[in-house]
């Protein structure tokens, strides 16, 4: 038997420490207890206790065993233990020398340290217990005040909240009919709206085959109603011209006013008994908020009637004032052209005719240097002619101002028309390239479509810095006109505007900013869509679609 085996037969941990303070013996219960031990050192680290210590750099100041090695005297301790698995465990440790040796005696106090909080968190509780017990007597004496003044609170939050929410008087009416029937227990409730002082018609009601019925109240109920008080009183019927009920029913009949304008009634019909006194307040106030809540919603679908209204007037006006600003601009180019290719028809003739002229009497020239001159310069001059006869022409088809019904034509023809007259613009830098498809002959109003067809082409031309490329493309499908034209202009910063009156990318003074919204609403009257795709400094591609057919 070893000197330290008498340790084994401890009920507490027991470690034994030679004077290098090396572990030299272990109980059973020990090893038990603390499984984990590896040294003396890491043991220390998972101890810890309570002491005051003063400012120290020494970690080792705050280990309860290294306190017990260092003490010449006995040392004892209440520590703390903390597990691998953060579990806490509780010891009274005590450390005696006994002559070269430490010996170090762990006893678990966990149980009792534990009953110890437990039976002190009992008696807390037991106090609170008290305190509450004390305080649930006083709260039950105003509990049912504060359950009947919460209801009315929150019927009166939660109709402000519908009258807030909604401004249709329909909606605010029938959110509050429910609130108040939920409230009351009411198995009947609506509104009457009054046509006079004793006459009124249901106009909300959870019943809706009653709405529109007249109804009206016995001499009691109409005094209280025009005193704008409130009637609460037992009945067997609703309402002079109601069938009597089966029992007698509670009846409420709430007037609303708004100033001293009486605007109708909510009838309310429970079986439940009411205290008047307690709901006399509630109801005054819904009467108040509901009188505001239906002369404002009656004022705001005024007001939106009236804005629709302006609003409509505005845009017929933007309408006519482009339609008069277009038919206006085309009748004085018409004019214009009129006047133009008659006087330019006029020296034309006599050209054309001293041209003729010319062509008789070169045959008669006997110098062939001077005969082959004369036919070249006579060639040249008949070409000239029939160009500005062309033109003339050109410009004639493209005002068209006799052309004001629906007639059919062919669009190819319509754009190559147009491309005539821009030929300046276009000549020797730009190319044009025309994917046509064969379409058949569309209805529609060829004037106004070459002005559409002109706004878009010379927008691109002068969007076309230097040398570019426009591409028209044209399809016909599923009963639809399609028109595309495409350029590789530098695109087009805000593309939502540009089909707004007065917004230009032109700069002042240069652009009116009327070409293109003239350009949608000739489209808008062919029951058609224009709309277009851009992308900056690559370019844009408007497209047109006409149902016809």
């Amino acid at each position: 038997m070893g000197k330290f085996d008498l340790f084994n037969k401890f009920n507490s941990a027991v470690i034994v420490l030679n004077e290098n303070n090396e572990t030299v013996f272990r109980n059973n219960v020990f090893k038990r207890v603390f499984p984990d031990y590896k040294t003396l050192e890491k043991f220390s680290h998972k101890l810890n206790y309570n002491v005051c210590a003063l400012v120290s750099n020494d970690v080792q100041v705050h280990s309860p065993v290294a306190q017990a090695l260092s003490s010449p005297q006995d040392f004892s301790a209440h520590v703390l233990y903390q597990t691998s698995n953060n579990d806490y465990y509780y010891y009274d440790m005590s450390a005696t020398k006994k002559g070269k040796y430490n010996i170090i005696v762990f006893t678990d106090v966990t149980a009792k340290i534990n009953l110890e909080n437990l039976v002190q968190r009992n008696l807390n509780y037991q106090k609170k217990i008290a305190i509450l017990e004390e305080d649930n007597k006083n709260m039950s004496k105003i509990k049912l005040q504060a359950q009947s003044q919460a209801m009315k609170l929150l019927l009166l939050n939660n109709i402000s909240n519908i009258i807030r929410e909604s401004i249709d008087t329909s909606v605010i009416l029938m959110s509050a009919l429910d609130e108040l029937a939920q409230m009351f227990g009411a198995f009947r409730a609506y509104y009457a709206s009054a046509e006079n002082d004793k006459t009124f018609v249901i106009r909300e009601s959870v019943n809706k085959n009653e709405i529109g019925c007249k109804i009206s109240f016995d001499k009691d109920v109409n005094n209280a109603i025009n005193q704008g008080k409130v009637s609460c009183l037992a009945c067997m019927k609703e309402y002079k011209e109601a069938k009597p009920f089966k029992e007698m029913v509670q009846r409420i009949v709430l007037p609303i006013y708004h100033l001293n304008t009486l605007l109708g009634v909510i009838v309310l019909s429970t079986k439940q008994k009411i205290r008047f006194d307690d709901t006399l307040e509630v109801l005054d106030g819904v009467s108040s908020q509901l009188g505001n809540a239906i002369i404002q919603s009656e004022l705001y679908e005024k007001n939106r009637q009236m804005v629709t209204d302006l609003t409509k007037a505005l845009e017929e006006l933007k309408d006519t004032q482009l339609k008069l600003i277009n038919s206006e601009k085309m009748a004085s180019l018409g004019q214009l052209v009129a006047g133009v290719a008659h006087e330019i028809n006029t020296p034309v003739a006599s050209i054309k005719s001293n041209n003729e002229i010319v062509k008789k009497l070169i045959s008669k020239i006997k110098d062939n240097d001077t005969a082959d001159l004369l036919k070249e310069i006579n060639t040249i001059d008949s070409e000239a002619i029939e160009r500005i006869n062309r033109l003339v022409i050109s410009l004639r088809k493209f005002v068209r101002l006799d052309e004001a019904e629906l007639q059919e034509a062919d669009i190819n023809k319509e754009i190559d028309l147009t491309l005539d007259l821009i030929r300046h613009e276009t000549k020797n830098r730009i190319d044009i390239v025309k994917n046509y498809s064969k379409l058949p002959p569309i209805k529609c109003y060829p004037n106004m479509l070459n002005q559409v067809f002109m706004n878009i082409l010379v927008n691109a031309v002068h969007a076309i810095k230097g040398k570019g490329t426009i591409t028209i493309d044209t399809d016909y499908k599923n009963k639809s006109l399609t028109v595309k034209i495409k350029d590789t202009c530098c695109g087009i910063k805000e593309p939502d505007k540009i089909f707004f009156a007065g917004y230009t990318t032109k700069g002042s003074g240069v652009g009116t900013g009327l070409g293109l919204a003239i350009s949608q609403k000739i489209i808008e009257k062919h029951n058609g869509k224009i709309g277009v795709k851009t992308k900056l400094n690559e370019g844009s591609e408007f497209c047109i679609t006409i149902p016809s057919g």
